[in-house]
């Protein structure tokens, strides 16, 4: 694959990582079932990127895989994300949205330019990301 590629997976994988540690967050404080169902989401969603990177033998650069450790970019918006959510029950399903279209608009942007294996499982991802977006913004009618 292309270092573009790879650069798309690594990224991907951490996205996904964020998703995943955010909603364990909000779970945590609020308790609210969306978060636990769409954390566990997120994990199979990491693993689907991890698979690729394995297949092309790409190391992933975090190792640690507990709540909330980032290096560079992510460890920013984690702590940005995090903190907004918790605020209200309205602000945590708030930021779910946030996060989804972040995935959206990412996944989008770097299925373009990809190997077909690389495509289809960035279009799950997508399929994925859609169906929790709809969810949050269900949840957040409540309110």
């Amino acid at each position: 694959i292309s270092p573009i590629e790879r650069e798309y997976l690594l990224h991907m994988r951490e996205e996904e990582k964020l998703a995943r540690d955010v909603y364990i967050v909000l779970y945590q404080i609020w308790g609210l079932p969306i978060f636990r169902n769409i954390a566990n989401s997120e994990q199979r969603h990491m693993n689907a990127v991890k698979a690729l990177l394995d297949k092309y033998n790409i190391p992933v650069p975090l190792t640690n895989d507990e709540v909330g450790y980032f290096k560079g970019e992510f460890k920013n918006l984690y702590n940005e994300l995090a903190s907004k959510g918790l605020k209200s029950p309205k602000d945590a399903l708030e930021v779910g949205k946030e996060i989804e279209v972040l995935d959206i608009k990412d996944l989008e942007e770097k299925m373009k330019n990809t190997t077909p294996d690389i495509e289809q499982v960035f279009s799950f991802l997508e399929m994925g990301s859609e169906h929790h977006l709809r969810a949050f913004t269900a949840w957040l009618r409540r309110y």
